[in-house]
C-alpha cells in the first residue's frame, strides 16, 4: 500500500508515505487506491481512500490535506484542516502543525517530500517538468524557512516518478529546458526515434535540490510508467484510456 523512504523513515516523530495504487476500494482503471478528487472516480470510493490513507498516517480524514494543483512554482502554508473544495491553488505545501498530513496528488510528475527534523518542519512538493522548471522546489524550501527551517537540514525524498527510460519528448521540450540554462542539456539523451529526447526528470530534481543547497536527498529510484503499482498519466493515454487514477505521497509530524 506504501512505500517509505530510508531517510526519512529514520527521523523519529515523522509519519510519511508513498503510496501505491494497491489497498483502496476504486475499480476498473482507478484500481484501487485512486486519490485523486479531480478524477472520474466515484467520488465516494475516492473519500474512502483518502481515509484509509490519512489512517496509515494516523491522522483525521479531516486533516489529510491537498492543494488544488496548477503546475505552479507556488508553495501553501497550513496551519489546520482546509475543506477540500477551498484547497489553495498551489503545488506545495509546508507545516509545522503536528497531526496534520500534507500531501501532494501525481500520476508520474515527481513527488518530494522534505522534512527539517531539527526545527519540526515538513513539506510535499508536486515537481512535474514544468514546476520543477519554474522553481517549485525552490519555494517550498523557502516556505519551510519561513517556519524555522535550515535548509542545510532538510532531508528531502524523492518518490515514484516517470523515469529516463519512459519519458521521451520532443526537441521543443528540450529547447525549453536548454533556453533556461545550456547545462539543462545533461539531462536529455537521443531516443529511438529521430528529433526526440529522454528527459531525466529524476536527475534535474535531484539537481535543483543540491543547487538550492540540500544535502540529504534519497530517491526510491520508481518508474510509474512501466511498473503496475503505480498509476501513470502517460501509460493511460498511450492506452487511450479515458481517465487515470491520482496517488497521494504524504508527510505528517506526530504530536508526541
Amino acid at each position: 500500500m506504501m512505500l517509505e523512504s530510508p531517510l526519512l523513515a529514520a527521523i523519529p516523530g515523522l509519519r510519511h508515505a508513498f503510496f501505491t495504487r494497491d489497498g483502496g476500494v476504486s475499480q476498473g482503471i482507478y484500481d484501487s487506491l485512486n486519490g485523486g478528487i479531480g478524477s472520474k472516480d466515484d467520488a465516494a470510493h475516492v473519500v474512502e481512500n483518502r481515509t484509509r490513507m490519512a489512517t496509515a498516517l494516523g491522522v483525521a480524514p479531516t486533516h489529510f490535506l491537498t492543494a488544488f494543483q496548477i503546475h505552479s512554482p507556488d508553495a501553501a502554508t497550513a496551519t489546520g484542516p482546509w475543506d477540500n473544495a477551498a484547497r489553495p491553488h498551489a503545488d506545495a505545501i509546508v507545516t509545522r502543525t503536528p497531526d496534520l498530513a500534507i500531501g501532494i496528488t501525481t500520476a508520474d510528475c515527481g513527488p518530494v517530500l522534505f522534512a527539517d527534523p531539527d526545527a519540526q518542519v515538513i513539506g510535499a512538493a508536486h515537481a512535474g517538468w514544468k514546476g520543477a522548471l519554474t522553481g517549485v522546489l525552490e519555494s517550498t524550501v523557502a516556505a519551510m524557512e519561513k517556519l524555522g527551517a535550515d535548509r542545510k537540514h532538510i532531508v528531502a525524498a524523492i518518490g515514484p516518478l516517470i523515469r529516463q527510460r519512459s519519458y521521451e519528448v520532443g526537441a521543443e521540450f528540450v529547447e525549453r529546458f536548454t533556453a533556461a540554462d545550456p547545462g539543462y542539456a545533461r539531462f536529455f539523451v537521443a531516443s529511438q526515434r529521430d528529433g526526440h529526447s529522454m528527459f531525466d526528470l529524476a536527475g534535474f530534481i535531484r539537481a535543483r535540490l543540491e543547487q538550492a543547497g540540500l544535502l540529504m536527498i534519497d530517491d526510491l529510484g520508481d518508474d510509474t510508467y512501466s511498473d503496475p503499482r503505480f498509476f501513470s498519466y502517460r501509460r493511460s493515454v498511450h492506452r487511450n484510456e479515458p481517465d487515470y487514477g491520482r496517488h497521494i505521497h504524504a508527510i505528517a509530524l506526530a504530536n508526541d
